[in-house]
């Protein structure tokens, strides 16, 4: 029997973290519920395969959840910025993540999704309340606007604590190496 090749070790994880993603999708879960769990995913795959499957998971989310009507048609002018909203969050988790220093990966991990969970949440804000309603020429509703402010942050950061518990997991299973 042939041993498993780091390459489709990868090519598997990645196939069932999208896996993953699309089901908590399909299930239509409530977004308190379904929020978290996605962005848990988000960061759970940066730690397993890597920024760029992660951001390509984060960027086809908004249009899964658009198709499948879990985002009122209000929203649809946001989903460019939620795609981009969700780059913004792996990446910058994904920066922080590697830093050398500090040295210890807890404060590096807190640091990293406290600060993705705001730079996400500014952009999303930004978004909300001046990019969009430029591009469209009059203000979207106030309840749109507050859906991309605080409860973007509190799910950012349920779904990093639920991320991180899930990688030491991982890792004590001896599923991931660290």
């Amino acid at each position: 029997m042939q041993a498993t090749t780091p390459r489709t070790l990868w090519i598997s994880r990645m196939g069932l973290l999208l896996a993953l993603t699309l089901a908590v999708q399909v299930l239509g879960l409530p977004q308190p519920v379904t929020g978290p769990a996605v962005n848990a995913i988000l960061l759970l795959s940066v730690l397993l395969v890597g920024w760029k499957p992660a951001a390509g998971i984060g960027v086809i989310t908004p249009l899964i959840a658009m198709i499948r009507g879990q985002l009122p048609p209000v929203l649809a002018p946001l989903v460019p910025f939620i795609m981009l909203g969700n780059a913004v969050w792996v990446l910058s988790f994904t920066a922080l993540w590697h830093l050398k220093k500090p040295t210890n990966e807890m404060i590096r991990l807190v640091f990293g999704i406290l600060i993705g969970a705001i730079l996400k949440t500014a952009w999303l804000w930004l978004a909300a309340v001046w990019t969009v309603p430029v591009i469209l020429g009059k203000p979207i509703p106030h309840a749109v606007a507050t859906a991309m402010t605080l409860p973007q942050f509190i799910t950012a950061l349920i779904g990093g604590a639920v991320a991180w518990i899930s990688y030491k997991i991982l890792i004590r299973r001896g599923v991931s190496e660290q």
